[in-house]
């Protein structure tokens, strides 16, 4: 048994909240096979099932994929930036205008 598993018998996470659901009869069959499979309780299995879903979820949506297209463009546009346009100078100059502003203001923390 590995170190990180033997700690997580020890203290296991707290389990305070509830999700209940209903499911049909042969989607309940098959997570009590699959369970068995990996010889684990179906609450066991369930929760890890779901928390690994959901975590795969959170990745790919938090994940940005680019095609190679979008990707060539990105590098070179960080390689050789073009040239900020006059309304970029002009919101610059405004942004620095105001944050010197609140730092004589003290409005900076």
């Amino acid at each position: 048994m590995g170190r990180k598993h033997a700690k997580s018998l020890r203290h296991p996470p707290v389990r305070a909240e509830r999700l209940d659901f209903r499911i049909d009869q042969e989607t309940k069959a098959l997570i009590e096979r699959a369970a068995n499979f990996e010889r684990r309780k179906v609450t066991e299995f369930c929760v890890a099932t779901l928390a690994n879903a959901a975590r795969r979820t959170i990745a790919e949506h938090e994940a940005l994929v680019l095609s190679e297209r979008d990707r060539q463009a990105f590098f070179d546009a960080l390689i050789n930036p073009p040239r900020p346009s006059k309304r970029l100078v002009r919101a610059a100059a405004e942004h620095r205008r105001r944050v010197i502003m609140a730092n004589e203001r003290g409005d900076v923390g």
